[in-house]
């Protein structure tokens, strides 16, 4: 049976992570020349705001309010001044950034879900579609390493 507590958990840390993403795509997006990139990077922040839209309606069946991002959000901001700076192959870059954003994202929710294994299933479910939308986009940015 699911624990309702690990299950508000989990799924307040699904919320924090994918208002990252979407914000870390927006960042992206708004210095981005490479109308390929930008599209690959359109459409995964149309992905993350879809998953969101499940969040929002998974937390008000359990009445709750979401997470908002915090020392990720200040590292993140620190990352896209740096991102700004760099004037060499800003497509290279872009994408760097955002397959590290990628892969601090897949490793912080694995580690809220094996910390609450007992949240309902529906919400672990919604981790494997954060984790498979975050290793798809990794794996289409691979060409502009």
């Amino acid at each position: 049976m699911a624990d309702q507590n690990e299950t508000i958990k989990l799924l307040r840390e699904c919320d924090a992570g994918v208002k990252m993403g979407i914000q870390s795509l927006e960042d992206v997006l708004t210095g981005l020349k490479d109308g390929n990139l930008k599209n690959i990077l359109q459409q995964s922040k149309e992905r993350h705001e879809e998953i969101k839209r499940h969040i929002d309606k998974y937390l008000k069946e359990y009445q709750e309010d979401g997470k908002e991002p915090a020392t990720i959000a200040t590292m993140m901001a620190k990352m896209k001044e740096g991102f700004k700076m760099m004037t060499e192959e800003s497509s290279c870059a872009a994408a760097n950034l955002i397959i590290d954003g990628c892969n601090m994202g897949i490793k912080s929710i694995y580690k809220y879900l094996n910390q609450y294994p007992n949240a309902d299933k529906k919400i672990q479910k919604l981790v494997d579609e954060i984790v498979q939308e975050e290793e798809q986009l990794c794996k289409e940015l691979r060409a502009y390493l």
